[in-house]
């Protein structure tokens, strides 16, 4: 039997409805699925509508700033597509309320959670994709995302830090997390400039200077990041080897 709830959703969204069952599958958690003996869960919609997502978010903002380079195009996508921005989109959809969850997962406050919110809303638009094809998706997401993406354009969303993005792709790719160090303090103490390294592995993958620690670290987190672009991970010679004494 169709869940009322899900259509509930689906008419608030003004979206098609051609298979309900995809879109009650894209709200069903694992812990609920587990507990009622159901294989079905949105794990692998969240999959496919994380990967649409980035498609149309990316199609939107290439054909939006011709004249943007790549590592510029990757970080306003990423200031768009990522777990916060995307549960803060869940939240005012009230998607809590329509996700299927666990009784365990339900009492700990799951609805509340921002990885399984930012999930769900990946599932759905996997559904959706499913659903309606390419084009109608990329329609719909551009009309949810769109007060975003006016920000965005006005300057006025702030786009995600270097230190954030480096984070999530070493983890993406190795499993683990930069880390950074000051390695250098040049100038009379009211007026220093730092020097920071971020490193994994005991490699310095980038190095960057600021009049602050903070700043150095986001200088070098940039610098890993645009050296990222090229060099996929360390195994392809990202980085040099970490010396055992700091430079002087």
């Amino acid at each position: 039997m169709p869940d009322k709830k899900t259509g509930e959703l689906l008419r608030e969204l003004a979206w098609p409805i051609h298979n309900m069952v995809i879109y009650e599958e894209a709200l069903t958690h694992t812990s609920f699925a587990h507990e009622a003996g159901n294989r079905r869960h949105n794990e692998r919609l969240e999959f496919l509508g994380d990967a649409v997502l980035e498609l149309v978010i990316s199609e939107y903002l290439f054909k939006s700033y011709p004249g943007y380079p790549e590592g510029k195009l990757t970080q306003m996508r990423h200031s768009i597509v990522n777990e916060k921005s995307l549960a803060g989109l869940a939240r005012q959809l009230n998607l809590g309320e329509y996700i299927k969850l666990g009784k365990g997962e339900s009492t700990s406050g799951g609805a509340e959670k921002a990885s399984l919110l930012a999930d769900a809303l990946e599932a759905l638009i996997g559904a959706l994709f499913l659903d309606t094809g390419y084009v109608q998706t990329g329609t719909r997401v551009i009309a949810l995302f769109e007060p975003m993406l006016e920000a965005l354009e006005k300057g006025l969303f702030p786009l995600a830090d270097f230190k954030t993005m480096l984070q999530e792709k070493c983890q993406s790719l190795t499993g683990k997390t930069p880390v950074y160090s000051i390695i250098k303090e040049v100038g009379p103490q009211h007026d220093k400039t730092f020097e920071a390294a971020a490193e994994l592995d005991d490699m310095i993958i980038g190095l960057g200077t600021g009049k602050t620690k903070k700043e150095a670290e986001q200088a070098a987190a940039k610098a890993a990041w645009e050296q990222l672009i090229v060099d996929v991970c360390p195994a392809k010679g990202w980085g040099v080897q970490r010396e055992t004494d700091p430079p002087e």
